[in-house]
């Protein structure tokens, strides 16, 4: 399979995503720019952390209105695999493809460590595989996630709760019901603010990302 990796001005872990698909996952994986509007030779899309444009106006405000977000918002559609990781999530919240919004940390200072986050579902390729504790880094200072309590009963009774924080390292941000991260209806999509791509091996603390980004190939097999 082919991912299609989208850089938009400001993304900064871009070459994370890349490497870990490529090296540790094992697919093929490409850079595109954010003004593409095809992305028909791929069979999934992830977009990565950073600082798109800045974090001007909102977090994520600017890069859910770039030209490649139509094609971003086909795939949600087809129930192909998208996975969007910190600002990736931010962009996923303000395209409308995901519920809810990501605020600034009720700490007000940007948080980077490592957590650990526990699946709350089955019904989904990214979280099935998943059957213990993971640990996982954050880097970011708006992932507080904010539903409000008819958004969060939505996503409950829709079982759309993807992960949440658990464990001695807490809720680095504040999140609502210790959110980590969320599904769309459909399951296809993710949203979350831990950077899977930065555990992937050993060597960088864990590898417990990879069960998480083995859902790009479980969604893709349908």
């Amino acid at each position: 399979m082919k991912v299609a990796v989208v850089r938009f001005p400001g993304s900064n872990c871009d070459q994370d995503a890349f490497h870990s698909l490529r090296e540790d996952l094992g697919v093929q994986a490409e850079y595109v720019w954010y003004e593409e509007t095809d992305l028909s030779d791929y069979q999934a899309v992830f977009l990565p952390g950073g600082f798109s444009y800045g974090d001007y106006l909102r977090c994520g405000a600017m890069a859910a209105r770039a030209p490649v977000m139509d094609e971003v918002r086909r795939f949600a559609r087809e129930g192909r695999p998208v996975i969007g990781s910190c600002n990736g999530f931010q962009v996923l919240c303000e395209a409308g493809i995901l519920p809810g919004a990501l605020m600034r940390n009720t700490s007000e200072k940007f948080v980077c460590r490592d957590v650990w986050i526990e699946a709350q579902t089955k019904r989904s390729p990214w979280t099935s595989q998943v059957d213990r504790p993971l640990q996982i880094p954050v880097a970011h200072g708006e992932g507080r996630y904010v539903c409000g309590s008819d958004g969060l009963k939505k996503l409950q009774d829709k079982d759309q709760i993807a992960f949440r924080y658990v464990g001695e390292s807490g809720n680095p941000n504040g999140s609502e019901f210790d959110i980590a991260g969320v599904l769309n209806l459909e399951g296809n999509v993710l949203g979350l603010m831990p950077h899977p791509e930065r555990a992937t091996k050993p060597i960088l603390g864990s590898s417990d990302g990879l069960m998480i980004l083995f859902g790009l190939k479980l969604v893709a097999a349908g």
